[in-house]
């Protein structure tokens, strides 16, 4: 008996090792992690931003209140009717009856309001520019979020860039570290060199930890923005090249497609439309309507009308109100001027961005020839100084000189690289030509 239990027991925790076995594997198994584009990550960041659905939301509201505009030209039809029971009939003294049974009434009736100033087709006109404005406004919000995809794609970039930099500089170090202990053990160096270069060693490890602790940091930034979940990798994309416009070209461009300068100008017509809507209120006002009217009783009476159809039109003005009507209609104005001084100060304001976008982006591209010849003489110029140092032609100050220009060079020309691509789509950006082209890249594919 118990020989049978030892067996069993043993083939259970065969049974039970394989199972936690597997469960291992599994969870050590490497994890494909997934790859993003930065047109990818735009579409992402759009399908799942917050922000985007607020502001598709205020675009729905905006339609709901076109219906609501139009439903104030639509005539209205309501029906009504009631029923009464008394409890006992009663008649005078010559036998006439002066309260029945029971009496009931009910009806169909169509009424339609409207101002002789058809300010009603003016709240329509509102609408419908308020729904084209929406969506301007939609669009800028799109815009804008794309930019910030785009700056937190390039910052991991740079932070990978950073961190390959990081490793390079400590892997040089050790070397260093290594060359200066091994010269130090013939007696060629004094020791005050081996803890140089310990010195410098301990300061690129700290370095790698804030370069490691930065790469993290910025990948959290670009998760949360596009709304990424798991781990990822980033595909970088191929050097973008400038279309090569005039500064002039530019602004015009800026001037025809830029979503929120749009939206000011459709804010300037809901202007006017709502000072046309408000001197309506100077107007009449008149009142159709068109009833029919079915009445029964118990017991009937000679005069009963039993149906009734009739229609009435009415007129009303209100000749004094206390000044709101002038007082709406000022407002009205000022509103008016508001938003043409709101759009020439965007205009404006646009033009300046252009000009500190295209200064940019000329600022970057004609560094980056500069910082790239930098970089090949630091490297050349650190390999001459380290032969020299292992022969002893040079001091542990030349090398450190040599290895602090080369990482600045490496560090100068990966910051200009990515800042010329990112001032690249800022061009687009402000130009109103980033969602745009999205969309096209979006078609072709």
């Amino acid at each position: 008996m118990k020989h049978g239990m030892g067996v069993f027991d043993m083939k259970a925790y065969g049974v039970l090792f394989g199972f936690m076995l597997a469960m291992a594997s599994a969870a050590t198994s490497p994890v494909s992690a997934a790859e993003y584009t930065l047109p990818e990550l735009y579409r992402l960041a759009l399908e799942r931003s917050e922000k985007i659905k607020l502001s598709q939301e205020n675009l729905a509201i905006a339609e709901f209140g076109t219906d609501k505009a139009l439903s104030v030209l639509i005539p209205r039809f309501s029906a009504y009717g009631n029923y009464t029971r008394f409890e006992e009939e009663k008649y005078n003294e010559m036998f006439m009856l002066i309260q029945p049974k029971s009496a009931g009434q009910w009806g169909l009736r169509l009424d339609q309001q409207f101002s002789l100033s058809l300010r009603e087709h003016k709240a329509l006109s509102f609408s419908k520019e308020n729904v084209v404005k929406s969506g301007q406004d939609l669009d800028a919000a799109r815009e804008e979020y794309l930019f910030q995809v785009a700056g937190a794609y390039y910052d991991v970039l740079k932070a990978q860039k950073g961190l390959e930099i990081a490793n390079a500089n400590l892997e040089r170090l050790a070397k260093y570290r290594d060359a200066a202990d091994k010269r130090l053990k013939v007696g060629e160096v004094t020791k005050t060199v081996l803890l140089r270069a310990e010195a410098e060693l301990s300061s690129a490890k700290s370095d790698l930890v804030r370069a490691e602790n930065g790469l993290k940091y910025a990948r959290v930034i670009l998760a949360r923005i596009v709304g990424i979940e798991g781990d990822f990798t980033l595909k970088e994309e191929p050097e973008t090249v400038d279309r090569g416009l005039a500064l002039d070209q530019l602004k015009d461009l800026a001037y025809a497609q830029r979503p929120d300068l749009k939206s000011l100008a459709h804010e300037q017509k809901m202007a006017e439309l709502q000072v046309s809507y408000a001197k309506g209120a100077f107007w009449p006002n008149v009142a159709l309507s068109g009833v029919y009217q079915k009445a029964d009783q118990s017991p009937a009476t000679a005069s009963l009308v039993k149906d009734t159809l009739y229609g009435s039109v009415g007129v009303s003005f209100p000749f004094f109100e206390g000044g709101l009507r002038r007082a709406e209609l000022s407002e009205a104005k000022a509103r008016e001027r508001q938003a043409r001084y709101a759009y020439e100060d965007l205009k404006k304001t646009i033009g300046m961005e252009v000009d500190g976008a295209y200064l940019g982006m000329i600022t970057q591209k004609g560094s980056l020839a500069y910082l790239a010849d930098q970089l090949r003489f630091a490297k050349d110029n650190y390999r001459a100084v380290s032969r020299q140092f292992e022969v002893g032609l040079a001091s542990s100050l030349d090398v450190m000189d040599a290895n602090n220009l080369l990482v600045a060079s490496e560090r100068q020309l990966a910051d200009a690289t990515y800042t010329y691509q990112l001032s690249i789509l800022r061009i687009k950006k402000v130009t109103g030509s980033l969602l745009r082209e999205l969309s096209d890249h979006k078609t072709q594919g």
